[in-house]
């Protein structure tokens, strides 16, 4: 997904949006036939896909070296940070702590792992507004390792859309979009 929240292509280029589903059900949108028991359905495969694939693919993305918190932690200041290279450390809490059930205290000892030697894949700086806080800053290594986890995750998931048809990757992409929207407005 890019830093516009766009979900990019190959190349970088944002994915054409696929067409608008219809809204299942009969009159007052009461579920018919096949999608009555459709909450059901999502619910079975769910989890099969969540620690089958999405397992997977932090452990392609972790490539031995990284917890999953840190893997988070790069994501997160790739995807919501300031050029995709800084982020409020406040922020990064906020975020891990609707994702996983994580302290305060642990986040802070992730961060420093990846600060120092042999990581050394951020610096944390005194934020110029707040004495208190602190801002996350990739350096040059944690540039290069966010590009190689980031090429690592699509190959990864290369490797899955190579036994898809062209529609199904699109509508695959369609269907990941509008869950994470629909998520999204349920917090």
């Amino acid at each position: 997904m890019g830093k516009d929240g766009k979900i990019s292509g190959a190349g970088g280029k944002a994915a054409s949006p696929a067409p608008k589903a219809k809204k299942p059900g009969g009159p007052k949108g009461k579920p018919k036939g096949e999608t009555k028991r459709a909450a059901l359905q999502f619910l079975e495969y769910y989890y099969p896909i969540h620690y089958k694939a999405g397992i997977a693919l932090e452990d392609a993305l972790r490539g031995g070296t990284l917890s999953r918190h840190q893997v988070a932690i790069l994501w997160l200041i790739h995807s919501e940070g300031r050029d995709g290279r800084a982020m409020n450390r406040k922020a990064i809490e906020r975020s891990l702590s609707a994702w996983f059930e994580i302290s305060g205290a642990a986040i802070t000892k992730a961060l420093r792992a990846m600060a120092q030697p042999p990581l050394a894949l951020v610096r944390l700086e005194e934020d110029p507004r707040s004495g208190r806080e602190k801002i996350v800053t990739l350096t040059a290594e944690g540039e290069t390792h966010l590009e190689k986890m980031i090429g690592s995750g699509e190959a990864y998931v290369q490797r899955i859309i190579d036994n898809m048809s062209e529609e199904e990757i699109v509508q695959g992409l369609h269907f990941f979009r509008r869950i994470s929207e629909i998520v999204d407005t349920l917090r």
